[in-house]
């Protein structure tokens, strides 16, 4: 039920009441807190660098376009037989 003072009352933010309840914390809370957060974030932060050369590759395919001539190059020189070019679409004749 709302009531005059609630209306009134700031909304909380998310953030404030984060470090509010951390500030509250023993320097023992703390330190466990801390250690399982590392241990969350680092399949992360593995995730993250195993995916950051598809992401580098990407940032350049859209910033280069000489990244696509490349790539017809780099096919070109493999001479691949037609049913693996199929494959990967450059072998599809345009009707």
């Amino acid at each position: 039920m709302n009531t005059p003072e609630s209306l009134k009352s700031k909304p909380k933010n998310l953030v404030n009441t984060i470090t509010s309840n951390w500030e509250r914390l023993d320097e023992s809370q703390k330190i466990v807190l801390i250690k399982i957060w590392k241990v969350l974030t680092y399949k992360w932060q593995l995730q993250i660098l195993f995916n950051l050369p598809f992401l580098i590759w990407w940032l350049l395919d859209v910033s280069f376009t000489k990244v696509h001539n490349f790539d017809l190059k780099l096919i070109s020189y493999l001479n691949l037989p037609d049913w693996a070019l199929t494959f990967i679409g450059f072998g599809q004749s345009s009707v």
